[in-house]
């Protein structure tokens, strides 16, 4: 992996931000401050939030409040953070049906073409990547919440007294045979494969462009597609490491997936006998230490986001677009327009590529000639359901 270049930028203060609103309001109303002062406030109050540097177990009330909002991050799907609404909303149009595939094209505003020679000619170098459900979508993962799809329409099976309690690290300690059954059909490296979105990020890091891929889905298709630990934050956790729910002592994570896959039990915890469960995000739980250590580090440096297949609508991975510089180019893979991505207007920040996300990469990836890349990577992360005991990789993987 190359070096990686400095921000082109400074980190502001926004407690030196003299930006605000222009006037009072027509009710005589205090004036309101600029969306620029607030996404400063935002950024600063959220990473404060996430300091390294405080130890878990010391936090104040204060900052335990504060950090009230992972709670939400614990509505954890196979895309995590309402991402696959994005991939199957009945609500949308079919004129923005009709666009599928094909980048907005808003006059005098960068597009596709744009991105690509961007990254061809080294504009950008340090690329962050958020991802949601719906980059997983096409691998045949659903999402949570879409009706008639969506896992939680399909969880009757299980009676549950809410589809949520699946999830519920309170009512995993009382009842934990729902989620074992449930994770027994979803573990990763069983049935589903990498996309070729996927892929397009294994390219990315092998090209060293890739800073980090903060992901908000628990199907471990970023580390089946081979993309590198160091470069992926799993924003709501993995199946690869497991620890008790009641002492948190760590349990050896193929263990417990032979317990849950093939016993279909939760293990029991060596030092206090308590259930065990895999290391993601359940109600109740709190964001990865990960996450805040190396966001911190990551905005001080990216040139370019790529949002792709999320709705942006659970705190605080829904903010890393408005915590990044100014200076730093965005660009939203999606079926519909999200958070505060603005493009048109003649503005050179964003981008907006509307439309299926695996079609929108192909067609990125053939215009940086990556296109040969792209496929063979894709084919070779396939997972061949040749045997009776389930999914089986590719030779060129290594088990994670």
């Amino acid at each position: 992996m190359s070096a990686r270049a400095p921000s082109r930028g400074a980190y502001r203060n926004p407690t030196s931000d003299k930006a605000g609103g222009d006037s009072s309001d027509d009710d005589g109303s205090p004036p309101k401050p600029s969306r620029e002062h607030q996404a400063d406030v935002d950024r600063a109050s959220t990473l404060s939030n996430y300091d390294s540097d405080e130890n878990q177990t010391d936090k104040n009330a204060e900052a335990d409040e504060a950090l009230d909002i992972t709670k939400d991050i614990g509505k954890v799907s196979l895309g995590g953070g309402d991402g696959g609404e994005d991939q199957a909303d009945a609500s949308l149009s079919a004129a923005k049906q009709d666009e599928s595939d094909h980048i907005y094209d808003y006059e005098d505003t960068p597009g596709l073409a744009t991105l690509a020679r961007w990254i061809q000619t080294g504009e950008v170098s340090n690329i962050l990547v958020l991802s949601g459900a719906g980059v997983s979508c096409s691998a045949g993962i659903p999402d949570f919440r879409t009706p008639g799809t969506g896992l939680y329409d399909n969880l009757s099976k299980y009676n549950l007294p809410y589809p949520e309690a699946v999830f519920d690290i309170n009512f995993y300690r009382r009842n934990s045979g729902p989620f074992v059954s449930l994770a027994s059909e979803i573990w990763p490296g069983l049935h589903h494969s990498p996309t070729l979105t996927h892929s397009f990020v294994k390219l990315l890091d092998e090209k060293g462009l890739l800073l980090r891929n903060y992901t908000q889905n628990i199907d471990g298709l970023e580390i089946l597609a081979g993309v590198s630990e160091e470069r992926i934050v799993e924003c709501h956790g993995h199946f690869r490491t497991a620890s008790c729910v009641n002492c948190f002592s760590p349990h050896d994570g193929t263990k417990a997936k032979e317990e849950i896959v093939q016993n279909k039990r939760a293990p029991k915890c060596r030092r206090c006998k308590g259930p065990v469960k895999p290391d993601i995000v359940f109600f109740g739980e709190g964001l990865p230490d990960r996450f805040g250590r190396l966001l911190r580090q990551d905005l001080e440096v990216a040139d370019l986001l790529i949002v792709m297949g999320t709705s942006l609508t659970v705190a605080p991975v829904s903010l890393i677009p408005t915590m990044v510089h100014d200076d730093c180019r965005r660009v939203l893979f999606n079926r519909e327009l999200v958070g505060d991505f603005n493009p048109g207007q003649g503005q050179q920040r964003d981008i907006f590529g509307c439309g299926d996300i695996d079609g929108t990469v192909h067609e990125l990836c053939e215009m940086l000639a990556w296109e040969q890349e792209l496929h063979v990577q894709n084919k070779n992360t396939r997972i061949r359901q040749d045997n009776g005991a389930g999914g089986r990789r590719s030779s060129t993987m290594t088990d994670s």
